[in-house]
């Protein structure tokens, strides 16, 4: 009996997994137990995307949105390695890491997931802080505390002007949370040093949160010029520099601080890959797998997979949750029955938050706004949340928030005061 539970292991297809995000992680879980999964990543744990600004706006501590790889895998037989993919031999099916392993693959799923594109603005890489990793989040904070200390330390009336660029949800959950950060903790800090800080949010586009009703758009710029962020529309990013913003209009707004959320694309380790590429993202079937390599799959964020309406599918955690669940049943219909399906995305809604009490939520035609969008929008990111240790602890930090008005992680500790 051994010897043919041995030769039944044998017989598993070998799948390696490039990416420990939404997508990789869930597609790692899915088919434990069907394949001899190897989930690879460049870090060694998981970070909740959704609740970096929380972190970059000292709402949350930054330990409260990462997870340990390993401990998500615990007793499932999944291996885990810490690399980032540096080539694929394609003849050979085997993938190499920059930690000089090759891992030998039957099929190779692509979930490396996204970074911040500056659309070949220039200064946007130079001069504005992207949002998609703990360091950038900790910079986010530690540039705008940096910089509120120097207006306790210099009171000779100068402001300090902080611009959120892009309208979407990281966007607006953004720039909402500095309004609050300033309204609520910084002001009882210093408040005349507080009362000196603007915050701007502009859009290129006509409306915020494009993708929602018209109704939700026009209720989410309502509640930020509530909370004092100043909402600027049809406003285009020429250059960005260190203190001021260029628009395509001719016109230069001030910006001490730039936070870009105008948009993400592929992660850049995709070229290395020699996988066909289409507007930033790998090039797929509506099968999902890589066009011209049907061992190869990409999901989540990386993928270029379309919906009905012939448009890239979003790149939020719905769609790689999904496509993961989708390509684990894929890899196990050709070790059977080798028919595939198409992906087909079910949109089960979206949501954003802007401040206390303040949220819009959308699914199919029901539509959520104020307290109640609020709360759904609480639940529904601390039950996706990895760990009970880290939904313990932002329950608590968010518990403490409420109460107090108050956010205890106002620390300094990006690393640039050394």
């Amino acid at each position: 009996m051994k010897g043919e539970s041995r030769n039944l292991v044998k017989r598993l297809p070998r799948v390696v997994i490039l990416g420990a995000g939404f997508a990789g992680l869930t597609a790692a879980r899915s088919l434990s137990g069907k394949a001899k999964v190897v989930l690879v990543d460049r870090h060694n744990y998981q970070t909740f995307l959704p609740l970096l600004y929380q972190v970059a706006t000292a709402g949350l501590a930054a330990d409260h949105v990462a997870h340990p790889i390993r401990g998500a895998l615990r007793k499932l037989d999944i291996d885990f390695r810490m690399g980032s993919p540096i080539s694929i031999d394609h003849k050979n099916k085997s993938v190499k890491l920059d930690s000089s392993e090759t891992i030998e693959f039957d099929h190779l799923v692509i979930a490396l997931g996204s970074a911040t594109t500056d659309f070949g603005i220039p200064g946007v890489t130079d001069h504005a802080l992207g949002m998609k990793n703990i360091h950038e989040a900790l910079r986010i904070r530690g540039e705008v505390m940096r910089r509120f200390e120097d207006l306790c330390r210099i009171d000779d009336g100068s402001k300090l002007t902080i611009t959120v660029v892009g309208g979407g949800p990281t966007g607006v959950e953004m720039a909402g949370a500095l309004a609050e950060l300033k309204r609520g903790p910084l002001k009882l800090d210093h408040p005349s040093s507080a009362q000196r800080i603007h915050i701007r949010l502009i859009e290129a586009g006509p409306d915020l949160l494009p993708s929602l009703h018209k109704k939700l758009s026009n209720k989410t710029r309502k509640d930020l010029e509530t909370l004092g962020v100043e909402v600027a529309l049809n406003t285009k990013v020429a250059k960005v520099h260190p203190d001021r913003i260029d628009i395509s209009n001719g016109e230069s707004i001030e910006s001490e601080i730039t936070i870009w959320a105008a948009g993400v694309t592929g992660e850049p380790v995709m070229k290395k890959l020699s996988l066909p590429i289409l507007n930033g993202r790998i090039e797929v079937e509506p099968t999902l797998q890589v066009v011209n390599y049907p061992h190869i799959w990409a999901i989540g964020d990386i993928a270029g997979a379309k919906g009905k309406d012939g448009r890239f599918l979003p790149m939020v955690a719905p769609v790689a949750m999904q496509q993961a669940r989708f390509i684990a049943t894929q890899i196990s219909k050709l070790a059977s029955i080798g028919k595939l399906t198409e992906f087909s995305y079910k949109d089960k809604g979206s949501m954003a938050t802007i401040g206390r009490h303040k949220a819009v939520v959308e699914v199919g035609r029901l539509r959520l706004t104020g307290a109640i969008a609020w709360f759904a929008w609480l639940w529904l990111h601390l039950f996706y949340l990895l760990g009970g240790r880290n939904k313990i602890g932002t329950m608590a930090d968010w518990t403490w928030n409420y109460l107090t008005f108050d956010r205890g992680n106002r620390h300094i500790m990006d690393g640039a005061e050394l």
